[in-house]
């Protein structure tokens, strides 16, 4: 194992240039020389790199978003294209791939390595936190503290005016920022891809609200939930219940940027180095994660094919204390 390559793919999360920090100076200890390319797969096939050095990723622990950019390279779908990218790698003699991203960008990453047997390393890196195999997914944290803190100021003025506020965070097939931003921000009520709604539901709980002298709300909704938009389910309720003002809030790519947090940055930084102690044990087609605080290896086919779900318990949490 002489030279790596590194992307970042799919959407921005914030850690992932505490992962790329990690992985190019865990090479260079190694003497591993690391390649960096621009724009996930689509600077693979474009052959867009530089090569990083210990000061390449200098300064760069606490910026949100990726030195190396990012895509969703549409390209790379196509075989052709593919061996393309990979003629690209090969004329540089590097030895191993390894990629940041959520799971359309490990799908990518396994398809690549099936064809031509080629070692890729994965690191999860996904605000949703839906990549199986690892607890957290890297941003997942620093984007609930981005909503926490927007829910705070929210509430001030629902609280100012008697209002009801829905506000809309991401997550279009996984409800785990609304579920985890719902309890964290007190929310009277959550609506999620994962749990049925019913507007009639939700009026109830506003009315039990309401009873116990409540005088304003927050309803967190993920975006991919099965009604429908936050507008459609704030004017639907408004017609079956009007005991408070309604107003909607799209959180949208706020979400996506800022400084890491903490345990993003230390996330990103123990899995940049378990990929590199991955490659130099001879594994390829993995993906490195967190379980129980441990390192753990997964085989990509078994990521793509699971998703995490939503906690149970932390659902039923929500119920009980979010009246």
């Amino acid at each position: 194992m002489k030279r790596i390559a590194i992307i970042t793919s799919g959407g921005d999360s914030p850690g992932m240039n505490a992962a790329i920090r990690s992985v190019v100076r865990t090479a260079i200890f190694n003497n591993i020389e690391c390649f960096g390319f621009y724009r996930g797969y689509q600077g693979i096939i474009e052959n867009e790199y530089k090569k990083l050095e210990i000061r390449s990723v200098s300064k760069i622990l606490g910026m949100g978003g990726t030195l190396l950019k990012s895509a969703r390279s549409l390209d790379f779908h196509n075989a052709d294209v593919r061996e393309k990218a990979f003629d690209n790698l090969k004329a540089l003699s590097i030895d191993a791939l390894i990629v940041i991203g959520g799971n359309g960008s490990l799908t990518g990453a396994s398809i690549f390595s099936d064809q031509f047997d080629f070692p890729v390393i994965g690191i999860p890196a996904s605000i949703d936190n839906d990549v199986y195999g690892s607890d957290n997914s890297i941003g997942f944290h620093t984007s609930l503290d981005t909503i926490i803190d927007s829910v705070d100021k929210i509430r001030d003025t629902a609280r100012s005016h008697n209002r009801l506020f829905f506000v809309e965070v991401m997550g279009r097939d996984s409800g785990n920022l609304a579920l985890h931003s719902s309890v964290a921000s007190g929310a009277c009520y959550v609506i999620i891809p994962e749990k049925d709604f019913t507007i009639k539901g939700l009026a109830n709980r506003l009315e039990e609200g309401n009873k116990l002298n409540k005088t304003s709300s927050i309803v967190i909704v993920a975006e991919g939930n099965k009604y429908g938009p936050s507008y459609k389910i704030a004017e639907d309720l408004s017609n079956i219940y009007s005991e408070y003002e309604t107003k909607v809030t799209i959180l949208g790519h706020l979400q996506r940027g800022g400084s890491p947090s903490c345990s993003d940055r230390i996330l990103a930084s123990k899995l940049g180095k378990a990929a590199i102690d991955a490659l130099l044990d001879g594994e390829k087609h993995k993906m490195v994660g967190v379980i129980k605080n441990e390192i753990v290896l997964s085989d990509l086919k078994t990521v793509i094919d699971n998703k995490n779900g939503i906690d149970e318990s932390l659902f039923y949490l929500n119920e009980i204390i979010s009246r």
